[in-house]
């Protein structure tokens, strides 16, 4: 059997116009706006069009904790929408855009693997419809207003010692993370300290994915907090006058995104905020929207079920007034033999004792998902070197725990390798009830929340607070934001904030080092551990292997 890459896969796909993906799907010709042949935006008319029709079901697709073994998240749930297609459901899938930062970096791209991809996959890769664009832009238009009031005579009465907001980029540089602006001489600005996060951790990306429609982004965008005046009170993005500008800017890139599966199905793919440091979701109207135009929507959330997940359900959930019906958990072989202490070179071969000891990982997981009171399938993204008597431990262990389990084998099959798990996820829909609630409820204080997290989602044993996050944390409450969810930045790695803890650590604190309110997203973020804003490159970035050839084709993303 011939394996080829991802990009080479994408590259053979026989991609249909997207006007024709789009007619399979039951949307008219002038609801699309074109960029090119094969991406479209849905339009504003769209959405009104069907906003009265019956919701779908929804299905949350998440993972173990990330491993170099790799878990294949978004593949399985491409995977899965191309299999419900197949078994003739009329379903949609809704994932995240892809961040320049891993494209180039470490992690690679995000448009699933194998013949279970979203295409076209080096567009979507890179600068997709510019979505990410202009989030980046509205982020530094804002950065610049504020600047630019302080340097014409600061009649808000900032205190420059308080600016908080940061200006973005969608790629990972850490020379940026702290710098000085205002260099040289009187004219050039007030020299102050100032710094970049990615832009995927931009407040105004979380804004734009929490957002319901161009009036709720404008209403989110006034109430972001920029700085802090000379009597300590809140100075926002409405006080600077900036909030039409930057909603002019985001104007298209609030609408979703209509692309394909390799298997010609439809897939809305529209924001990407990091899981790690962000909430990790698609957005709001992206997902809203899918379920007025499908009976299955499957979406995805980032990284593993105690980030993504659990912000899935108690954040974007408990906004958007979304209740998923079924949760799929992804786990492989390979990455619950890597839990269990095994090398990376030596997962290929079978090793029960190392299953037997990492597998409580994928245990931890189940319980958490299960405080939410929504039905769970578990699948194994499928790899060859898997053997039976790995698949059937690890089979016999989900049903003991009451979990419906299935093999995917959509890598390699495509929608063909998902039927097992489509059935699953029918049977699951059809015979089991979700009663969803999220962990915590809003009158707790932002104390009991982070403590419900950090105990019964990551198992930890309390938390502890820089004298930094402890001041924060009191002005938090002192500016009447108690109410708020709570956004975790924690290392995806480990359920700890430590990522060289494996498994299912016992025995460990969450220590906050770091916390702030995003008004305008309508949550606190907690950053935990060593945890960055702004991701550094590896010593051998993914960008070594990446070119174009004379014909304009795109080689070396995966």
């Amino acid at each position: 059997m011939e394996f080829l890459s991802d990009i080479e896969i994408a590259k053979r796909a026989n991609m249909l116009p997207i006007k024709e993906v789009a007619k399979n799907a039951g949307i008219d010709e002038e609801y699309l706006e074109f960029y090119g042949k094969y991406k479209a935006k849905l339009s504003n008319e769209y959405i009104k069009k069907v906003k009265d029709n019956k919701d779908g079901k929804l299905v949350l697709v998440t993972a173990i904790n990330p491993t170099p073994a790799g878990e294949g998240k978004t593949t399985v749930t491409v995977g899965l929408g191309q299999a419900l297609s197949r078994l003739n459901k009329k379903a949609i899938i809704a994932l995240r855009e892809p961040s320049l930062g891993p494209c180039f970096g470490i992690k690679g791209g995000a448009a699933g693997g194998g013949y279970s991809q979203v295409v076209p996959m080096d567009d979507l890769n890179l600068h997709f419809t510019g979505d990410f664009h202009a989030i980046t832009s509205a982020n530094n238009l804002l950065a610049a207003l504020l600047d630019n009031h302080i340097q014409q005579g600061n009649a808000l009465r900032i205190d420059t010692r308080q600016i908080i907001w940061k200006r973005c980029l969608d790629m990972n540089d850490r020379a940026l993370r702290n710098i000085v602006v205002g260099l040289g001489n009187k004219m050039d600005g007030y020299v102050r300290e100032d710094h970049f996060v990615i832009t995927v951790a931009s407040e105004i990306m979380a804004i734009l994915c929490l957002a319901n429609d161009i009036d709720d982004l404008k209403e989110r965008l006034g109430k972001i907090i920029v700085a802090y005046n000379v009597d300590n009170e809140p100075v926002t993005a409405k006080d600077l006058n900036a909030v039409g500008a930057m909603a002019a800017l985001l104007k298209d890139a609030i609408k979703p995104n209509l692309i394909q599966t390799l298997e010609n199905s439809p897939a809305i793919v529209h924001g990407g905020p990091f899981a790690n440091i962000a909430h990790g979701c698609n957005s709001v109207i992206a997902t809203k929207l899918a379920l007025k135009m499908a009976d299955i929507v499957v979406t995805e959330a980032g990284f593993g079920a105690d980030l993504g997940a659990e912000k899935f359900l108690d954040i974007k959930c408990r906004k958007a007034g979304l209740k998923p019906d079924a949760i799929v958990l992804v786990a492989t072989v390979r990455a619950l033999k890597y839990n269990g202490g095994v090398a990376k070179d030596k997962l290929s071969e079978e090793n029960l004792d190392a299953l037997k000891k990492g597998i409580v990982n994928l245990e931890k997981h189940i319980e958490n998902l299960k405080l939410y009171n929504v039905p769970i399938v578990v699948t194994l993204n499928s790899f060859v070197t898997d053997t039976e008597n790995e698949y059937n431990f690890i089979k016999e262990f989900c049903e003991n725990l009451g979990c419906e389990f299935a093999l995917a084998k959509v890598w390699e099959k495509g929608g063909e390798g998902g039927e097992e798990l489509a059935e699953k996820v029918l049977y699951t829909l059809e015979n089991k009830e979700s009663n969803y609630k999220p962990l915590y409820e809003d009158d707790l204080s932002i104390e009991e929340k982070i403590e419900k997290i950090a105990k019964n989602i990551y198992g930890a044993d309390g938390v502890t607070y820089s004298a930094e996050a402890k001041k924060a944390l009191k002005k938090i409450n002192d500016m009447g934001f108690s109410n708020l969810p709570v956004c975790m930045a924690k290392t995806q790695y480990s359920l700890s904030d430590d990522q060289t803890k494996l498994g299912r650590p016992t025995d460990f604190t969450i220590n906050v080092r770091e916390m702030y309110v995003s008004a305008g997203a309508g949550f606190v973020v907690a950053i935990t551990g060593s945890i960055m804003t702004m991701p550094g490159l590896p010593k051998t970035p993914a960008a070594f292997g990446i070119d174009v050839d004379e014909n304009g084709e795109i080689t070396g993303l995966f």
